[in-house]
């Protein structure tokens, strides 16, 4: 299975490379970086200052080359979708695309200095947990599993990167039965 994570806007290779080797151990999986998409490709909402995270999905969907692999949009803007101010990632698992916004997973987005480090963790947690959707993965109660819901930066920061063990038997049975 083949997972492409396809940038958005001005993208940092250090990142992306980052969720690359992040998701094809996580989802034993190849991934690889895809064409960079120009975020002038999205309409913004300028009453908001953010982008619809439904309408990039709808641009990944057309995007996707294969029936049975994912694609991951990683935005370089913020990121609403009509029922929340903001949204850190978004997920289809019918169409198996997901996108993440990287704007308020770093600090200086909140006037605080930068720490790539952490940014690279935030970034790498997000792009688990939205592929894990993908893949058929519903929230967790566990808040160290990647697929506790994240409600604040807080709970990003205190979750792992991986998934518990009622998580993973449930990703390797789902990754198993798609990929036949």
């Amino acid at each position: 299975m083949k997972i492409e994570v396809v940038p958005i806007g001005p993208s940092e290779l250090r990142i992306l490379q980052y969720i690359v080797d992040l998701i094809s151990k996580r989802f034993d999986s190849d991934a690889m970086i895809g064409t960079r998409t120009p975020i002038e490709k999205f309409k913004k909402n300028e009453n908001r200052d953010q982008y619809s995270s439904a309408r990039m999905m709808e641009a990944l969907i057309d995007m996707k080359i294969s029936k049975k692999g994912a694609l991951l949009g990683v935005a370089n803007a913020d990121l609403y979708t009509h029922s929340l101010n903001f949204v850190f990632g978004q997920a289809d698992r019918v169409n198996r695309v997901a996108v993440i916004s990287i704007s308020r997973l770093k600090p200086n987005f909140y006037g605080l200095q930068d720490n790539d480090d952490l940014v690279l963790k935030r970034v790498g947690k997000e792009a688990v947990h939205e592929l894990g959707h993908v893949f058929g993965l519903d929230h967790c109660n566990q808040p160290k599993c990647v697929m506790f819901f994240s409600n604040s930066l807080q709970d990003t920061d205190m979750k792992e990167d991986e998934f518990c063990n009622k998580c993973k038997r449930a990703l390797d049975y789902n990754l198993k039965t798609w990929r036949v």
